[in-house]
């Protein structure tokens, strides 16, 4: 039986939500190349649901990176973490910014393993970043 779809009332109130940023990488939807999907941060194969505390809006990159990943190792300690939860993590606390506002810094264990397996820092990522930081539009706000 395949799974369940995201009912499009939801979809609408978690793109609000994320007002326009991907809620991993934090990239500005308006500039994306491909759609911005819904992301269950915890996948539906481990048992997620379609909930609003359990939906995020995430870039196609993001999503596709992630896909059913919920945890990783973190290479500076070893230790195995989970990734970055936007419903219950604030972003800040995980991730900075490279000086030259182009690359997503991992601030944290959890930040850095999350860098890592969603391939925060992608070239066309790191470019556009570059670009929009140009024209004052990045970092986010």
């Amino acid at each position: 039986m395949p799974a369940e779809k995201v009912p499009i009332g939801l979809r609408r109130v978690v793109a609000a939500r994320a007002d326009g940023y991907c809620e991993y990488c934090r990239s500005l939807e308006r500039f994306a190349t491909e759609s911005f999907t819904v992301d269950h941060v915890i996948p539906r194969a481990a048992g997620g649901e379609n909930t609003l505390e359990n939906l995020a809006w995430s870039c196609f990159g993001c999503n596709s990176f992630k896909h059913t990943k919920t945890q990783g190792a973190d290479q500076e300690t070893g230790e195995t973490v989970a990734l970055y939860n936007p419903r219950q993590q604030v972003w800040e606390e995980h991730f900075g910014w490279s000086e030259d506002l182009r690359e997503v810094v991992g601030l944290t264990a959890c930040g850095r393993i999350t860098v890592e397996a969603l391939r925060f820092n992608r070239m066309g990522l790191m470019n556009l970043r570059g670009v929009l930081a140009k024209a004052g539009l990045h970092p986010p706000g």
